[in-house]
């Protein structure tokens, strides 16, 4: 009999869900973990016969899979959640949003609010995140201290804003940034343009260059509301889309955020610069910015990945919420409510998500060699039972509530439902004493 291998982590589980292979649910399984990677899936009695783990942890009752990826949010803007609800998206960023962020955004308030969102995605299941906010290395402290893993780009307009005098100065803070967390295992440094109506085209040229050369992510608002499109074509002669196009910036690291409309040509374009759509179903119903044909993007080959967008334009950041809406609306959207079934919808949330940032060679999926980005699902509640198809269970009937452990390399953020890295008493504690009512007497 050979000796069995030393490990770090044995997880069991009555089933696991690993994307890889697609449509796929294994049952009374395990995964092996050594040095924050997967070191195999197998059955719960090939594990007790091979390895040796220093941790056996063991879920009954409870599913495994790959940790959800957000691939897009604004994790400061939780602390103005609820703060301007129930207006067009225009409205809403010009006479509440903005205007509240030239008096609060500061790095204390982004380390704040991002804490409190970093929390929030840990408990409800997100184990890597894409943000787009001002004082982004505000947010790869908190993301660090948390141990989640975080792609981060600060907003970049042509005027000055709240971290910057203009968008030169956003790039060279940006490519700075970049420098300081260069290689690191769970930061990565992007670009982020915060639209094309906002950007010149200089500013967009400059960051199509400085992308194409350091292989450096691009995330951006594009076809967010038909009010854009048709200014752009007023303004511009052209869709937002042909325009980035032109301008150099779509390519195989390109996130394109919303995208609630796109022609057949247009999915070609972007099918044909392997970029990426992610989508926000939520915000986009909340601003009543249109309904994304996501069913029409994956039939084009493009990938399309899920985001929460920020919690105050969603007032969530639990994608177990967009994993159901995504699913829901694709299908009514589709006229077909097999459009987007239960796998496509957590592949979206998942390996969609991985690719979207270009991470799908470390995470999105519970593969061999992969990082221990995990988490478990309880399964045992009222609200599951019966149980007959676990997948559809996560989509139709769970939440993130339903999140009962996490892990990002292997090391637990969320034990038995409790955040082991950050102290949630002391975060509660700020946010309603200090932030809360700072930011309620904007409203006087």
């Amino acid at each position: 009999m050979s000796t069995p291998i030393a490990i770090d982590t044995l997880i069991s589980a009555s089933w696991i869900l690993p994307i890889v292979p697609a449509n796929s649910v294994l049952e009374e399984c395990a995964v092996a973990i050594d040095n924050g990677a997967i070191v195999a899936l197998c059955t719960q009695r090939e594990a007790a016969a091979r390895y040796a783990p220093r941790q056996q942890i063991d879920l009954p009752g409870q599913l495994l899979m790959p940790g959800l990826v957000n691939a897009h949010c604004h994790s400061a803007m939780t602390l103005l959640r609820g703060y301007a609800d129930d207006l067009p998206l225009q409205r809403w960023l010009e006479e509440a949003i903005w205007p509240a962020e030239r008096e609060l955004v500061s790095d204390a308030f982004v380390a704040a609010g991002s804490r409190l969102a970093i929390a929030e995605m840990i408990a409800t299941g997100t184990t890597s995140f894409a943000d787009m906010y001002f004082y982004p290395e505000a947010t790869a402290r908190e993301a660090l201290n948390a141990g989640l893993r975080a792609q981060l780009a600060a907003p970049i307009f042509d005027g000055a804003g709240s971290w910057s005098s203009g968008a030169d100065d956003s790039i060279h803070k940006t490519l700075k940034l970049r420098d300081d967390y260069k290689n690191h295992p769970l930061i990565e440094i992007g670009f982020g343009p915060h639209s094309p109506y906002s950007c010149s085209d200089a500013a967009i040229k400059k960051i199509a260059t400085f992308a194409a050369e350091l292989d450096m992510p691009v995330m951006i608002h594009l076809h967010e509301t038909a009010q854009e499109i048709a200014d752009s074509v007023r303004d511009h002669g052209c869709r937002p889309l042909a325009r980035v196009e032109r301008l150099g910036l779509l390519g195989p690291r390109s996130q394109c955020v919303h995208m609630i409309a796109a022609s057949d040509d247009e999915l070609a374009v972007l099918a044909a610069n392997g970029s990426h759509i992610v989508h926000c179903p939520s915000s986009n119903l909340k601003l009543a910015s249109g309904m994304a044909p996501v069913a029409r993007y994956a039939v084009a080959g493009v990938n399309v990945a899920l985001g929460s967008d920020g919690a105050a334009s969603n007032n969530s950041l639990d994608l177990f919420s967009e994993l159901r809406l995504a699913a829901l609306l694709g299908s009514a959207v589709a006229g077909d409510p097999a459009a987007i079934d239960c796998h496509t919808a957590l592949r979206m949330a998942t390996l969609g998500g991985a690719s979207a940032l270009g991470w799908q060679d470390r995470i999105g999926s519970l593969e061999a060699g992969k990082q221990a980005d995990l988490i478990a699902v309880d399964l045992s509640g009222i609200a599951q039972q019966p149980l007959y198809n676990p997948a559809s269970q996560l989509v139709y009937s769970a939440a993130g509530s339903c999140v009962s452990h996490s892990w990002v390399a292997g090391s637990p953020l969320l034990r038995d439902r409790q955040l082991t890295t950050i102290n949630r008493a002391a975060l509660l504690r700020e946010v309603r004493e200090q932030w809360q009512p700072q930011i309620a007497a904007l409203r006087r």
